[in-house]
């Protein structure tokens, strides 16, 4: 088993009366779906159907104050909750970045059952394993209890780019990116059908054609890693961009 603190992560917390119903008509996932120990991948989206921010929404259980919390991009956790409470208009929810107060701790090549924080499988892939909202001073803690001690985060990196899950502002841009180029219907973040969300449409429309134009695709190199960002060439032709790398393996967003 392996575990590392995952500092590029923030939480938001959503929490009211209609906490649920107010971030199913938002995100491209089903949350009425998300219970204690179920979570759900997801994203909210700009009218054309581009992803702002993806993020993990896990519940809490009632026992522990129930609400749910957003487990997104730290860099995107005040941007987020300025767009959420945009929408509420009415909506009995309060909106809270807890990304000063809490983090994320991944832990893979294991089963995590913790009493340290709120513990989920990452809803993306099995094989990307579990994690566990707490305060970062106790991530150490965690880990011990775990049988397991804190490795650095590129560890956790190198495994996610082996299974070839893309990650927001290195896989792909924010407010550029359709949720099929950054393969979030391939990875359980897209309910096609649940009712009406913001982009909605747009989304629906390339699943129904099949017409996604580029897709964040794993690749394999030898040797040396190339820089991040380069251009991926076809002869004297671009046909995407490099992302992640690590350990021979990477993503790239290609044109299809």
């Amino acid at each position: 088993m392996q575990a590392a603190l995952l500092p590029e992560r923030g939480v938001v917390k959503v929490i009211g009366d209609d906490a649920r119903r107010f971030l199913n008509g938002l995100a491209t996932n089903d949350i009425g779906k998300v219970a204690p120990g179920s979570p759900r991948f997801a994203a909210l989206l700009t009218p054309q159907g581009k992803i702002i921010v993806d993020f993990i929404v896990a519940e809490a259980p009632p026992a522990d104050g129930g609400g749910f919390f957003l487990d997104c991009p730290r860099a995107l956790a005040a941007a987020l909750v300025e767009k959420l409470d945009f929408y509420k208009l009415r909506a009995k929810v309060m909106v809270t970045d807890l990304s000063d107060r809490l983090g994320v701790m991944a832990v893979w090549d294991g089963r995590a059952e913790c009493e340290y924080g709120l513990c989920y499988a990452d809803p993306r892939l099995p094989a990307l394993g579990f994690r566990i909202i707490l305060p970062p001073h106790l991530a150490k803690e965690a880990a011990a209890d775990l049988g397991t001690s804190l490795s650095e985060p590129a560890s956790y990196d190198a495994h996610r780019i082996a299974l070839g899950v893309p990650r927001g502002g290195n896989d792909f841009s924010y407010g550029d990116t359709f949720p099929h180029e950054a393969d979030m219907d391939q990875l359980a973040g897209v309910d096609f059908d649940k009712g009406c969300y913001i982009g909605q449409e747009v989304v629906s429309r390339v699943e129904h054609r099949s017409a996604a134009r580029n897709r964040a695709v794993p690749i394999a190199y030898d040797e040396f890693s190339p820089p991040p960002g380069i251009p991926v060439m076809a002869g004297e032709r671009s046909v995407g961009i490099l992302g992640s790398t690590a350990k021979g393996r990477g993503l790239a967003l290609l044109r299809l």
